[in-house]
Formats: C-alpha cells, sequence, structure tokens
C-alpha cells in the first residue's frame, strides 16, 4: 500500500512526544503515513516553512496559529488545527541573584507572596535607580508570554513598563541566564529543569500555578492544505491521539525517547526530573507534583476546544496586540472540533459541545460527551490584584497542591 507523506515541523521540547511516540511506536505507519519529522530552532523559523509550503503541518504556538491567521507578525496566512498536542509544561525560572533576592523579601512561600517579594524587588531598583528585570519569553504571541504576564500582574506590576520582555529560542534560555543576559525566563520543558539541575536557575513557579491545565501547542495546517488533504489530516489525528494516550500511559519509558540526539540531546534524567520528583520549586524546594507538567491526552488535552481559542484571543486583546470581533469567527476557523470529532468518533469519548464553560474547577470534573461523559481537570487561574488589595497581593489559590 502506497503511503502518504506528510511533513511536520516542530520545536525541540518536552510536549512533541507524541510526535517521537507516533514515529517510534509505529502510530504513524499504522495509519498509511510516512512522516518527515523536521526539527526547527525559532518559532518564527517554524511558521514561515509552514506558510510557503515546504511544512504540511507544525507542532506550533496555540497564540501563533491565531496571530498568523489575522496577519499578525507575519503574512496574513489562515491556519487551522483539529488537535491540541497537551497540557501544562511550561515554568518560570530566575537567577539565582534574582532568586536570592525574592527569598530575602518573601514572607511565605506562595506564588502571591513571591509576587508580593516581586513587588517590592523591582520597586527597590527602580527607587535605586537601576536597570528593570530582564525576562524571556519564547514569542510575543506564546502561553509562555501570558502566563508570565499574568503573573506579573498578580504581582501589582505592568508587564510592558517595570520589566523589560525579550524573546529568545526556547533552546538558549538557560545559556542566556547562565551568562547573565536575562534575569529569568517562562518557557517549556525540559529548560527549566536544565538550568535547575545544573545551577544555572531556580524554577520558581510552574505555568500550573498560575492556569491549571492550560493549552499549549496544537498542530498547524493551512486552511487550504486541511481542505485538499482530508483523509491524510484525519489520520495525522488518529495517529497523534494513539501516541498522546500511550505517551500518558507509558510516560516515564516513552520521555526516553526524546534523550536521543535526533530529538532533544539532553539527558532522560533532566526530561524526567519533572515527573520523578527531581525538579525543585518554588522558595523552599519543595518539588513539583508530576501533575504540574504535560498531559498528553487525559482531561481532554487533544480536544481543539473554541473556549480555549476565544479566551487566548482575549489574552491578545487585553495585551493590545490586536483586536477582534466578539462573534466568535475567528475561533470557529481555526479550532476546527467538528474535523477533531468526525476522525476520532469510534476510538474515544467526545465532548458534545465546542466549549468549556468559565475557569472555576478545583478538582477534576465532567461534562456530557458520547459514547460516555468525559472527564477534564482543574482549570482555575491565578487571580490577579484588585484595587481593594495591596499593591502585589492576590486572592488566589495557590502552593503546589
Amino acid at each position: 500500500m502506497k503511503r502518504s507523506r506528510v511533513r511536520i515541523g516542530y520545536m525541540p521540547l518536552t510536549d512533541s512526544l507524541p510526535l517521537a511516540v507516533a514515529r517510534e511506536a509505529g502510530y504513524f505507519a499504522a495509519e498509511g503515513l510516512d512522516v518527515d519529522l523536521r526539527p526547527e530552532w525559532s518559532w518564527a523559523s517554524l511558521r514561515d516553512r509552514l506558510l510557503v509550503g515546504r511544512l504540511d503541518a507544525a507542532s506550533m504556538l496555540a497564540p501563533m496559529l491565531l496571530a498568523t491567521s489575522l496577519g499578525l507578525g507575519s503574512i496574513n496566512q489562515p491556519l487551522t488545527s483539529a488537535f491540541s498536542m497537551g497540557l501544562n509544561g511550561n515554568a518560570v525560572t530566575v537567577s539565582p541573584m534574582l532568586f536570592h533576592g525574592l527569598r530575602a523579601l518573601a514572607e511565605g512561600p506562595t506564588p502571591q507572596d513571591m509576587a508580593r517579594a516581586l513587588n517590592k524587588l523591582v520597586a527597590a531598583r527602580s527607587g535605586a535607580g537601576g536597570t528593570p528585570l530582564v525576562l524571556a519569553v519564547v514569542f510575543p504571541y506564546s502561553c509562555h508570554a501570558y502566563q508570565l504576564r499574568h503573573w506579573l500582574t498578580v504581582a501589582g506590576l505592568n508587564p510592558d513598563q517595570d520589566v523589560k520582555l525579550v524573546v529568545l529560542p526556547p533552546s538558549q534560555m538557560v545559556d542566556h541566564l547562565r551568562l547573565g543576559h536575562i534575569d529569568g525566563f517562562c518557557v517549556g520543558e525540559p529548560w527549566n529543569s536544565l538550568a535547575a539541575l545544573t545551577g544555572a536557575g531556580h524554577c520558581l513557579l510552574s505555568g500550573y500555578q498560575i492556569w491549571e491545565n492550560a493549552p499549549e501547542k496544537v498542530l498547524a495546517v493551512t486552511r487550504d492544505w486541511a481542505a485538499s488533504h482530508g483523509e491524510v489530516h484525519a489520520a495525522l489525528l488518529r495517529a497523534l491521539h494513539r501516541a498522546a494516550v500511550h505517551a500518558d500511559q507509558h510516560l516515564l519509558e516513552s520521555l526516553e525517547l526524546l534523550a536521543h540526539p535526533a530529538w532533544l540531546d539532553v539527558p532522560a534524567e533532566v526530561i524526567r526530573a519533572p515527573f520523578t520528583q527531581r525538579l525543585a520549586g518554588g522558595l523552599t524546594g519543595q518539588p513539583y507534583p508530576a501533575h504540574h507538567f504535560h498531559v498528553f491526552s487525559a482531561y481532554q488535552a487533544n480536544f481543539p476546544w473554541r473556549s480555549d481559542a476565544r479566551f487566548l484571543l482575549g489574552e491578545m486583546q487585553r495585551w493590545r496586540q490586536c483586536d477582534v470581533p466578539r462573534d466568535g469567527t475567528v475561533a470557529a476557523q481555526c479550532y476546527r472540533s467538528d474535523l477533531f470529532r468526525q476522525a476520532l468518533t469510534g476510538l474515544t469519548n467526545l465532548p458534545l459541545e465546542d466549549d468549556k464553560p468559565g475557569q472555576a474547577h478545583a478538582a477534576p470534573w465532567q461534562m456530557s460527551g458520547r459514547p460516555g461523559q468525559v472527564e477534564l481537570g482543574p482549570d482555575r487561574r491565578l487571580e490577579a490584584v484588585t484595587a481593594e488589595q495591596e499593591p502585589g497581593v492576590s486572592i488566589c489559590h495557590s502552593g503546589l497542591a
């Protein structure tokens, strides 16, 4: 049988694991796909290769897909996704100097204590005529940027005035932190673990503590490609979903794949650190629970929720990156939950709705599905400072629960 050739681009990160599993465990081959996996080293180059047709699909930052479809930061090329690559995976890591400064000022170990300490430290630097802290994110249109920006607002800070935000490729974050070029970063794994385990930095906050079970990457294709390669696209969705389930069920074994030079070329113990209680967190060094990091298929992690698209578009508006109509058209065009259902019907329980209700769940919960109920995870978000509070104080939940 002739196989369909598909070129997929990805950034070498832990959340590329479903791609590795799909190839190595034979899920691509079982769907009749001959997949050429191509690593990229910057998000902009990955996007541009997809736009000019050198890639058929890409594991892309979810907000980047939306931004590209709106013509923000690139040519206007309509993209779409019918698959989310998973949940969680990001963290905030800071330099040893910044860590010790925050620990000296903090009144406790919680995220809001660290936020209050950061507010004090930034104010002290400003009062002494010092330069702003330099914090790096992977791309302006990224969940990393929005998580970091949101935590800074919890600290009572203006991310566009009180600190300097810069963009760096994920694989360069640790080196820039070690060299003193930046004071901290928000990035996906394994780079937080690499910084912590090599002494380059301290992992201050997991992304989960800012937004529980936050979406991250999506499988992006152009709308033209999706329309003209329907069967191949559906086969990709099935193969990746099976691989994601495999990754969740055999996590530590699957992560070994990424240690190979062809993938991350990072020691396996570093890649496994967040899942084996070896990544020390916060001001006390208490290891993070494994659920603070990657979820590859559980909690409907692969479903392209249009409510996630609308939320991210709202973040883009919040930070004055765009102005989007509120009729839901962009979300519906970019997040194709209908294609996901068509491809996965009969293989798993599927949500009946395209949207999740607001973020307010402190424990796993259920929604109506077919053929059975679907389970979703906690989804609370760190609450920002209100006018009634002192600067830097949050009223949200916290800790490493």
